[in-house]
């Protein structure tokens, strides 16, 4: 990876995508298709810190043009891969004759990110592994290439984003970013929770393998599944049931062990031939305080209430709320806006009534930013439970939250 090269190339990204923004901004036409065209060709070609960006924007799927958010979500699924001689040289690095370790190692990726790709691979003993393997020379660039995103993102303020918003953002990705550069700690994060949810029947989680891993190079056991974006139409009470793993795994990441994956789009999971949903990556776990757990309990349990003062409150809990003027009109939409997925018996996480009006709540959230003032853990706690949120409503979960709440409820009042 050039640097330079790197540098230009971000450049013309972000002129490209400010253009377009300008024009929207003066009531001209905005082509959104041709500009995520082009941002998904560049950001797949370059990777790295601003493909991460695009990937976690596109999980927004109540914030983006359509069109936009629909190129932006290709970079999930079908991202270029990095040449095979690239990766070979980094695995030569770590293993030396590939032939000595290897019986064969598949040169065409079956997975590609933002970070790596991932190529299947076969021991001489006939084990079936998949490599992880980080682009090369990716380290030596990020910090040069985040420098130019946080520019770049200064184009949020033409959708009226806030700076403090933008700078949190920025923080959020950039740390997610340099946490996942840490292969050592997504491998002991691996070897964690195969150990913590082993009871969870209806979870699987790849083991990792030491002895053919390294820096630059994350060996896992090979588990085959379908992905997660892959089963909107496949059998209902299959999908119920990956439902219901989901939502019981995540209520126990954050309520028993204070944690939560955070990196929720969809090609992170699937579901193998047993009917299990499979977790594939890792690399992004944040730390969860009780405190913080029980302040978003005690906003849920206002929001539910609708009581716009105790939501408001509960927010300056979280740490939010710094300024002057409580919201309180938009805290009492969004009461009535979230309300429905929590009434009692099972709700249809694909009712698009309840997408529509949250859909609508969202530009009114982003212009109230600098009054309610997230701090940035916080945000990257609600953009990640938003993903997974968006991950039932693929999978049309059908849950009852009134009950899955009520205990949660419950000992956050305490």
């Amino acid at each position: 990876m050039r640097e330079r090269g790197r540098t230009r190339r971000l450049f013309g990204l972000g002129a490209r995508t400010g253009g377009t923004l300008l024009r929207s901004r003066l009531g001209g036409e905005a082509d959104w298709r041709a500009l995520g065209e082009a941002l998904f060709e560049g950001l797949s070609e370059l990777k790295g810190p601003a493909m991460k960006l695009a990937q976690i924007m596109a999980q927004w799927d109540d914030l983006l043009p359509p069109d936009l958010a629909d190129e932006l979500g290709r970079l999930q699924r079908q991202a270029e891969p990095m040449p095979w001689e690239g990766i070979q040289r980094t695995l030569v690095e770590q293993y030396g004759e590939l032939g000595d370790n290897f019986r064969e190692i598949e040169t065409r990726p079956f997975a590609s990110a933002s970070m790596g790709q991932v190529h299947r691979a076969v021991t001489h003993g006939g084990d079936s592994l998949v490599l992880k393997v980080q682009y090369p020379g990716l380290a030596e660039v990020l910090e040069g290439d985040l420098a130019q995103l946080q520019r770049i993102m200064r184009l949020g303020r033409w959708f009226k984003v806030p700076q403090a918003r933008l700078d949190a953002l920025f923080e959020e990705l950039a740390a997610s970013l340099r946490s996942e550069l840490d292969y050592h700690a997504e491998a002991c994060a691996l070897a964690r929770y195969r150990q913590r949810y082993a009871h969870l029947a209806g979870l699987a989680i790849p083991e990792p393998l030491p002895e053919f891993s390294g820096p630059r190079v994350l060996a896992m056991r090979h588990v085959a599944g379908t992905p997660l974006r892959e089963l909107e139409g496949a059998d209902d009470t299959l999908r119920q049931r990956i439902a219901a793993t989901l939502a019981d795994w995540l209520t126990e990441e954050l309520f028993v062990h204070g944690e939560l994956h955070a990196d929720p789009h969809a090609g992170n999971f699937a579901v193998d031939a047993a009917g299990r949903l499979v977790i594939y990556d890792l690399g992004a776990v944040i730390p969860v305080p009780e405190a913080h757990l029980k302040a978003m309990m005690q906003l849920l349990d206002a929001t539910l209430a609708g009581d716009p003062m105790a939501m408001d409150e509960a927010l300056r809990r979280l740490g939010g709320r710094q300024g002057q003027g409580a919201p309180l009109a938009l805290y009492r939409d969004a009461a009535e806006a979230v309300a429905p997925l929590f009434a009692p018996g099972p709700q249809d996480f694909s009712d698009v009534r309840v997408h529509r009006r949250l859909r609508d709540l969202t530009p009114r959230v982003w212009a109230a930013m600098d009054r309610l003032q997230p701090p940035a853990d916080v945000l990257l706690l609600s953009r990640t439970l938003n993903g997974h949120y968006w991950n039932l409503v693929r999978l049309g979960a059908r849950l009852d939250m009134h009950a899955r709440t009520r205990p949660l409820l419950a000992w956050a009042r305490r």
